[in-house]
């Protein structure tokens, strides 16, 4: 018998393809979005590269300090003072050279447009914050997709994985407590507070280590249509090295329980046309001029001062707009806030750009008539938000 040279070489994934329900196409050609790009980022950008994804989106709006170094292992001295986003996505393509990687220096809750999670296959989120978790709780349903968290504490941890349309979510785990601690990010009038310290979290690399590995793991039976933690929670506890599984249960009121059903890509950008021109589109679309456009989020559109009535125009998302900006700049009263999360034709914005509302490019706008409903994203933002990641969208 005779044996060709070619089939003694081992590629870079030839160990991984001896597993016998490994497909390593389907790894490379998932959509991998990666939220959080601190400890747990760091080891799920890590394993993610190793195991051969190569279409990736990075968002973290923080930047790199040094006492990230001893927890990250993408992150080098150098580095202090960059956006760990950034720093993230060059350390990738370092492990992967064949991937492509798109930094997003953003926050998710306020910055990132539902189309980022439509074009994601799967989400990973390595957060610190509940404000976050619920955000993309809410946002991966919407956009019917997957998302797996990651929490740790000390040399503890937990992974939840959740499937859209199959309840329990993450929304329906939390309890009052959670929601105590949500309420108090905001202030009365709708501004956001000086942020809760749940980032300063005390963790250690080993721990990132365990629940990110399993958080990837999950990810690739997911993504192999292998059974995962579908609406529980893998829980570590470091001293004893013990590990168990917690189911949870749905919440019947959980507001996260939506899925849009009909998403329309539009060819435009979102700067290419007006609120009241993507209504006449949509009026068009669903055949009636009976037609409501929500936003995926409630923008600030001004701030009032009851006392001498000065106004300023803000439109920015509600949670961006710091409570030090609510005083009157002239006679030092709390201004009173306007905010709007929908548009039926007779408000006085209409004539605004879709870029000019304070809302995130590539975002989800629904056309609601009854009980349809329509979502319309502008896909000519895809190459601002995607990068080079946009190119297989023209093709396709």
């Amino acid at each position: 018998m005779r044996i060709a040279e070619s089939d003694l070489h081992e590629d870079r994934f030839s160990r991984l393809r001896l597993i016998s329900w490994w497909d390593q196409a389907k790894i490379a050609n998932c959509r991998l979005l990666v939220v959080g790009a601190g400890a747990l980022g760091n080891e799920i950008l890590k394993n993610a590269a190793l195991l051969g994804f190569r279409k990736v989106v990075v968002v973290d709006l923080d930047r790199v300090e040094e006492s990230n170094l001893s927890r990250t292992v993408l992150y080098r001295q150098q580095d202090i003072g960059e956006f760990k986003a950034q720093v993230a996505a060059r350390a990738y393509h370092s492990l992967h050279s064949d991937a492509e990687v798109q930094p997003l220096a953003l926050n998710v809750v306020n910055d990132c447009g539902l189309g980022l999670f439509e074009w994601s296959d799967v989400i990973v989120a390595g957060l610190d914050n509940r404000e976050a978790r619920l955000w993309i709780n809410r946002s991966a349903w919407k956009m019917n997709r997957p998302w797996i968290d990651g929490a740790i504490e000390g040399i503890n941890g937990v992974v939840r994985a959740f499937l859209p349309g199959t309840p329990p979510c993450y929304e329906c785990t939390l309890g009052e407590v959670d929601w105590a601690l949500l309420e108090r990010r905001m202030s009365c009038n709708l501004l956001m507070l000086e942020p809760a310290p749940e980032g300063k979290v005390p963790t250690t690399p080993t721990i990132s280590s365990i629940i990110a590995g399993i958080q990837v793991q999950e990810a690739i039976k997911l993504i192999h249509g292998l059974p995962i933690l579908a609406g529980k929670g893998y829980v570590f506890e470091g001293m004893n090295h013990s590990s168990y599984v917690v189911e949870y249960t749905e919440n019947t009121d959980c507001m996260s329980h939506h899925t849009v059903s009909e998403i329309v890509h539009l060819a435009e950008a979102s700067d290419e046309f007006t609120l009241a021109e993507l209504l006449a589109r949509a009026q068009k679309h669903l055949g009636t001029k009976e037609v409501v456009i929500e936003f995926s989020r409630d923008v600030v559109q001004r701030l009032v001062c009851p006392a001498c009535g000065e106004k300023e125009d803000k439109f920015a998302a509600i949670g961006s707009v710091p409570f030090e900006t609510a005083r009157c700049p002239r006679d030092g009263q709390l201004r009173t806030v306007v905010s709007f999360h929908r548009y039926t034709g007779t408000e006085d914005f209409g004539s605004r750009q879709l870029s000019q509302l304070g809302l995130p490019r590539f975002d989800l706008f629904l056309a609601r008539h009854g009980e349809r409903e329509v979502g319309f994203i502008p896909y000519g933002d895809a190459p601002s938000v995607l990068g080079p990641l946009a190119r297989e969208l023209a093709a396709s």
